[in-house]
C-alpha cells in the first residue's frame, strides 16, 4: 500500500549532549550512533545495540535504531525496537511519538486496523497532533476497505464452502444410488438365480414324474384278484391237458416209425 507523502515517521534524535546523571558508555555509543545515522548503516545499528545492551531501559537507543530499520524498510525489527522503547516511556510526549512511530509502521506492513488504534493512542497522548490526526484518517480509510475486502472474501469463501458442500451432496447421492443401483441388480440377480432354480427344480421334477409314469406303464399290472374255479372245470381242464398230451405223444409215436430203418435179411 502506497502512503501518502504526509505520513512520515517522527524522528527525534536524543543528542547526548549532557553526560550528567547519564552512563558514560551508554552515552559514547548512542552519539556514535547518531553520528552516523546517515553515513553508514551497520555502524549506526552497531552502536545503537551496543547502547541498549548497556541500558536496556533507556528509551533513546532503541527509539532512534527503530526509525534507522524503518527507513531501510526494516518493519519487523522497526516494530520490535518501538515496542520496546513503549515500555519503559513514561511522558506523554514519549508515548505519542512512539504510538505514532508505530502507527506509520503498521500501516507500510497493510495492517490498518491495528495502525488506526495506534494513531488513537498517540492522540490520547497529545491530542493536537495534526499530522497524528491526518495518518489516523488514513488509517480509518484502508481499514474500511480492508474489512469490505474482508467481507467479499468471506462471502467468496462461503459461496465457495457452499458449492464444495453441494459438490459433496451431489456425489453423496450418486454413489448412494449407485449404490442402490447395484443392490437393486444383486437382488435382480438373486431373484432370477431363485427362479431359474425353482424352474429346474421343477423340470426335475417333471422329468421324475415323467419317468415314473413311464416305469408304471411298463410294468405288467397285478391282475387284481384270480377267479377260483369249481371241481368241475378243474376235471375238465386236466382232461383237456391229457387230451392234448396224448395227441401230442401220438405225433411223435408216429414220426418215430415213419423214419425208423428196414433191415432186409441178405441172401448167401
Amino acid at each position: 500500500m502506497v502512503l501518502n507523502k504526509y505520513l512520515h515517521i517522527i524522528v527525534i534524535f536524543f543528542l547526548s549532549v549532557n553526560l550528567f546523571g547519564q552512563n558514560e558508555s551508554y552515552n559514547k555509543y548512542l552519539y556514535d550512533g547518531n553520528i552516523n545515522y546517515d553515513k553508514d548503516f551497520l555502524m549506526t545499528e552497531n552502536n545503537y545495540r551496543k547502547a541498549i545492551s548497556m541500558n536496556s531501559s533507556n528509551i533513546k537507543a532503541p527509539y532512534n535504531l527503530s526509525n534507522k530499520y524503518y527507513e531501510e524498510e526494516l518493519y519487523d525489527e522497526a516494530l520490535l525496537r518501538q515496542v520496546e522503547a513503549l515500555k519503559h516511556a513514561t511522558s506523554n510526549n514519549e508515548k505519542h511519538r512512539i504510538h505514532h512511530n508505530i502507527g506509520n509502521i503498521l500501516m507500510k506492513k497493510d495492517l490498518c486496523k491495528e495502525a488506526l488504534e495506534a494513531y488513537k493512542n498517540a492522540l490520547r497522548n497529545n491530542p493536537n497532533d495534526n499530522e497524528t490526526r491526518y495518518n489516523l484518517s488514513l488509517a480509518k480509510l484502508c481499514a474500511d476497505e480492508q474489512n469490505k475486502n474482508d467481507e467479499k472474501d468471506d462471502e467468496k469463501d462461503d459461496k465457495n464452502k457452499d458449492d464444495q458442500n453441494d459438490k459433496n451432496n451431489d456425489k453423496n447421492n450418486d454413489e448412494k444410488d449407485d449404490k442402490n443401483n447395484d443392490e437393486k441388480d444383486d437382488k435382480n440377480k438373486d431373484d432370477q438365480n431363485d427362479k431359474n432354480k425353482d424352474d429346474q427344480n421343477d423340470k426335475n421334477k417333471d422329468d421324475q414324474n415323467d419317468k415314473n409314469k413311464d416305469n408304471k406303464n411298463n410294468k405288467p399290472s397285478k391282475e387284481r384278484g384270480s377267479a377260483k374255479l369249481s371241481p368241475e372245470q378243474i376235471k375238465n381242464l386236466l382232461k383237456a391237458m391229457n387230451n392234448e398230451e396224448n395227441k401230442v405223444q401220438a405225433k411223435i409215436n408216429e414220426k418215430k416209425q415213419k423214419g425208423a430203418k428196414i433191415v432186409t435179411e441178405k441172401d448167401w
